[in-house]
């Protein structure tokens, strides 16, 4: 563990004039309220405060940022309290590990919903104060590094939240040597077996051509003594992760990628830059399609370097970054260099962004956010695309993720424009809406009035502004072909139990979902954003049967083959109705499983015979009820549901539950549940679902998967 004269050591090399003697009371008092607490490697507990507080020496952060870090679990993990901390030490100390407290309680990788509104909160803790964030970031680098410690589920677990939501918020956050340490820890966790492959091809490749950085840096090196340019040049092998992610993107072998090399070149000035661009080019070959100018036309989060890959000694191809030192410092540590100390003073680095404009713009767009999950995908395309940037007629630059179109384009500049747009040209020419745009590109949006946003558009477009107001409009486009048809599947579901889709029911169920109104309910039901299973669990969770229940022996003995003390009950994969074959599985514990003889489930148990019991259907069997479910592919036009729904009334056979499995903007796809009598009265009904000229397909649904005889045993 670093001494506290150490640490004190780190600070005052970028800091000279810290406040030594708060840092060392931190320090104690932090030593001292984790006393006997150890971690799961079975160190001393605060040893990994100070780890933290010592990462983000390396980013020359203010006294306030390492005194937090030092006392970041203090709230959470001791008996101190917020009070004490803000007497003790500041009141700004104590609301930044207040804030770190909050961060570190909300479980950023649960179940979406849950995740939409904890990611809100957490947005909401850092625009109060961004230090939070990096402190934050800092104490999860730590943990990745030590994660082995924990048990292998608790490492797949806080693996998978880094990946998701840590690592690419430091790349947001322009903290890019954060992210990419936080997704190779990651992959070692989820993904040991090809992390170790990349590594043994690294190996290999040494063995064959030597380590060629050296080689290269110094092939730099005269190319830059030759233009006369004075620079650093640094060289590094791509981290596995990086390696394994532009394999998986790009389809190519390992042999065959180019980034397995990186270099940076950084420069007293922008002009020396693009000398060093020049002779960079002059001395190899550039790679088409490979150069980007981010000095130029920076990234929103402050990046600023020229990229080109080159293909350099032994015809590997390498990429090399040039940029001046005051870019450098934005590139590396991002966000921090808003807070960064250099000989006592306040670095003010003129290539820093406002680290509070990314937030701004997305507490806004919250607010318009009438769904979390559509706000939380928001946020996740910010934050894991790179950025085109495309130019207007008028030359203004518009900044767009990573494979956005000209609707993209379009929504970006003003909603009313994505809303009316019709076509576009790009570079002058004519091209479709889908047509993926590049850096560079000038592109002109063709509008007209009267034109309103397609379904497909949803389909062709990757920018969260203009998805949700593709959606948004949609919804109230179709919202009351929606409510008509969501109060349909409403009256299906409860009839189901027997009650009545009332206004007060409605009302009701709209209330318990936390939904303002019954129509928005019945919108959501007829959009198939939510299901009636649901509705019916929001209003009579008690009476909703998650389950088959069982047929009885002596049940009017419509099962024949069964002993006087078995009970039996139906495949939930298949469904057997009478009319059909039948055959039981025995299950210990479970009794006897009866399957359909077509069911694919049987397979299982081809190798155990003795499980197998001969059974059929007696001939009271088909006086009573069965439940069978079939797959509908439905046009998605209003009222045929409702004419499904009919028919299925018309002979005599009852819904149970109506599943919507798949929404595209022309056909739906739903599970049908319906009880019947036999196999002839579900043909029946089939064929005169098929005949109606909106039905694409309808067909018995079977699911070997939903066995529920599988996995019980001998």
């Amino acid at each position: 563990m670093i001494e506290v004269e150490e640490l004190i050591g780190l600070v005052e090399a970028y800091n000279p004039v810290c406040d030594a003697e708060m840092i060392r009371r931190a320090y104690e008092f932090g030593k001292v309220a984790h006393e006997g607490q150890t971690r799961h490697s079975g160190e001393a507990y605060f040893s990994h405060p100070v780890a933290v507080a010592a990462l983000l020496t390396e980013v020359k952060l203010d006294d306030a940022t390492i005194i937090t870090a030092l006392l970041h679990d203090t709230i959470e993990d001791t008996k101190a309290t917020y009070k004490e901390l803000a007497m003790l030490f500041t009141p700004e100390i104590a609301e930044l590990v207040d804030g770190v407290t909050k961060l570190t309680n909300l479980e950023l990788s649960s179940v979406e919903t849950k995740q939409a509104e904890n990611f809100r909160k957490l947005l909401l803790a850092m625009s109060k104060d961004l230090r939070v964030l990096l402190v934050k970031l800092a104490d999860r680098l730590h943990n990745m590094r030590t994660i082995k410690a924990m048990d292998p589920e608790k490492q797949q677990q806080k693996a998978h939240e880094t990946m998701e939501i840590y690592a690419p918020l430091a790349g947001r956050m322009g903290m890019q040597y954060m992210r990419e340490e936080l997704e190779d820890l990651c992959f070692s966790v989820l993904n040991p077996d090809a992390r170790k492959s990349i590594m043994r091809r690294f190996i290999n490749l040494r063995n064959e051509t030597g380590d060629l950085i050296p080689q290269i840096t110094e092939d730099i090196r005269k190319a830059l003594d030759t233009a006369g340019v004075d620079a650093r040049v640094k060289g590094r092998e791509k981290r596995p992760y990086s390696i394994w992610r532009k394999m998986q993107e790009n389809k190519e072998g390992f042999n065959r990628l180019s980034d397995i090399y990186g270099f940076r070149i950084i420069t007293d000035s922008v002009q020396d830059a693009y000398v060093a661009l020049g002779a960079v080019h002059q001395r190899w070959a550039a790679v088409p399609g490979r150069f980007k100018d981010y000095i130029s036309q920076p990234k929103s989060n402050g990046y600023r370097s020229i990229q080109t890959t080159v293909s350099g000694r032994n015809a590997k191809r390498v990429e090399i970054q040039i940029r001046t030192e005051e870019m450098h410092q934005v590139a590396e540590s991002g966000i921090a260099a808003h807070w960064s100390y250099r000989d006592g003073q306040r670095v003010e680095n003129r290539f820093t962004v406002d680290p509070f404009s990314w937030l701004r713009s997305l507490a806004e767009r919250f607010e318009a956010s009438e769904n979390p999950d559509e706000f939380l995908e928001h946020v996740k395309l910010d934050m894991f695309n790179d950025q085109v940037f495309c130019f207007t007629t008028k030359g203004e630059v518009i900044k767009l993720p990573r494979g956005a179109t000209p609707i993209d384009f379009a929504y970006a500049i003003h909603t009313a424009l994505g809303d009316s747009c019709v076509g576009a040209k790009v570079d002058g020419q004519r091209v479709p809406l889908w047509t993926q745009l590049r850096n560079g590109q000038s592109v002109e949006v063709i509008s007209a009035e009267g034109q309103r946003p397609q379904a497909t558009w949803e389909e062709m477009v990757v920018t969260g502004r203009a998805k949700s107001a593709i959606r948004k409009y949609l919804r109230e486009e179709n919202r009351e072909a929606h409510i008509r048809l969501g109060r349909e599947i409403a009256r299906v579901s409860l009839e189901r139990i027997n009650k009545k889709a009332t206004d007060k029911a409605l009302r009701t169920a709209a209330k318990t979902m936390q939904y303002a109104s019954a129509d928005e309910l019945l919108a959501r039901l007829g959009a198939a954003e939510i299901t009636g299973q649901e509705v019916l669990r929001a209003l009579y969770p008690e009476l909703v049967r998650e389950t088959v229940p069982p047929i009885a022996s002596d049940d009017d003995d419509r099962v024949i083959g069964l002993q006087p003390d078995q009970s039996a009950a139906p495949a939930l994969c298949c469904g057997p109705v009478p009319g059909e074959r039948i055959v039981g599985i025995a299950v210990r514990g479970r009794g006897v499983v009866i399957h359909s003889i077509e069911c694919a489930a049987l397979e299982e148990y081809e190798n155990d015979p003795d499980k197998w019991i001969d059974l059929r259907w007696s001939s009271e069997s088909g006086r009573a009820i069965h439940n069978a479910r079939l797959l509908v592919t439905m046009a998605n036009d209003a009222g045929v549901l409702g004419r499904i729904c009919t028919l299925i009334g018309e002979h005599h056979a009852n819904i149970v539950n109506i599943d919507f499995t798949d929404r595209k903007p022309d056909f739906y796809r739903m599970q049908l549940e319906i009880m019947v009598r036999d196999i002839e009265h579900l043909t029946n009904i089939q064929t005169a679902i098929e005949a109606d000229s909106d039905i694409a397909e309808v067909k018995r649904y079977r699911n070997p998967s939903l066995a529920n005889d599988k996995g019980a045993g001998n």
